[in-house]
């Protein structure tokens, strides 16, 4: 277990230094940047209250379709719950997704001095196992409410990059990847393909959150749940490209609110001939995190909305 104060091992890279997009088509998502900047630095136990008391049952009345999609999702995930417990793990859902709005912020744009305070992170040495050798490194994980301010976290001990999905507007792009800048040695655009290989070849460390249905990309249906999921092969192109080894990346808001975070070995004998069988070793790695903490999975998001048999959206109808 290392020190929650512990320094990044690897200074990032200074913020990219691009002007800020001004035009007034940006003016309406740089009023709601500011506000949730401002919103970041309120002090962490109110954050907390607010997200859980107030935030996340207002999100759960206000976004009603995306409630039935997670109400779904839990269902097709969760047969053995019955109604009651399924509906107790949807309110505890909306209170930690408000919780984690504030993460977010905070992440990006505010301080994580308190969340330092009774950090626990667990197997830094299967990361410097599969690093020996200069070989770079993917750290898999799933899309948690806690993923962007855990990896902030996570940075204080592992010089870590990003692949992510770049924002609809401009102003949001600028602000997110810059306050991303802050702390990850680099962030790389999902089709930036060419300078995340170049990273993970000389010996880089690349986070990736590969376990969202998405119409770009290479995908094949994998087992998640127990059910057929469209899932991005990428993980298995990244390493078989580069040669990176691949591991698990776990992190969980505990209910007292510290944070727990986690590095599994290396994946064995990844990456194989086989896109689909890496691809379901991939997401039975996420399945079992999201089983460790169920009420922290971006359950509002339709992870099953294509089918094999062609049909998209039936199962949420």
């Amino acid at each position: 277990m290392a020190a929650a104060e512990t320094e990044t091992t690897a200074a990032p890279k200074p913020p990219q230094r691009e002007p800020p997009p001004l035009a007034p088509r940006e003016w309406p998502t740089w009023l709601g940047i500011g506000f949730a900047a401002a919103a970041a630095r309120l002090p962490w136990r109110l954050q907390r209250w607010i997200g859980r008391v107030l935030l996340g049952p207002l999100l759960r009345v206000a976004l009603g379709a995306r409630r039935k999609v997670a109400e779904r999702n839990l269902e097709l995930c969760f047969p053995e719950l019955d109604a009651a417990a399924r509906d107790a793990l949807l309110k505890r859902n909306f209170a930690e997704l408000g919780i984690g709005l504030f993460e977010f912020a905070r992440a990006w744009w505010g301080g994580v001095g308190p969340m330092r305070r009774g950090l626990r992170v667990e197997g830094l040495e299967h990361l410097a196992a599969a690093r020996e050798g200069g070989r770079g490194v993917i750290v898999v994980s799933g899309h948690f409410v806690t993923l962007e301010l855990c990896a902030r976290l996570m940075c204080d001990h592992a010089p870590l990059a990003g692949m992510y999905r770049p924002h609809a507007t401009g102003a949001m792009e600028w602000a997110v990847k810059r306050g991303r800048l802050r702390y990850a040695t680099a962030m790389f655009a999902r089709d930036e393909l060419r300078p995340a290989l170049k990273h993970l070849k000389q010996g880089g460390l690349l986070w990736f959150a590969p376990d969202q249905d998405t119409r770009r990309g290479d995908s094949v249906f994998v087992p998640f749940f127990g059910r057929p999921a469209y899932s991005l092969t990428s993980t298995h192109q990244l390493a078989r490209l580069s040669g990176a080894a691949v591991g698990a990346f776990s992190h969980v808001r505990r209910d007292e609110g510290g944070y727990t975070l986690k590095l599994s070995p290396a994946f064995e004998g990844f990456p194989s001939k086989g896109a689909t069988a890496d691809t379901a070793q991939v997401m039975a790695a996420i399945e079992g995190m999201v089983r460790e903490a169920p009420a922290q999975y971006l359950w509002i998001h339709k992870r099953f909305k294509r089918q094999p048999d062609g049909q998209q959206g039936d199962v949420y109808r």
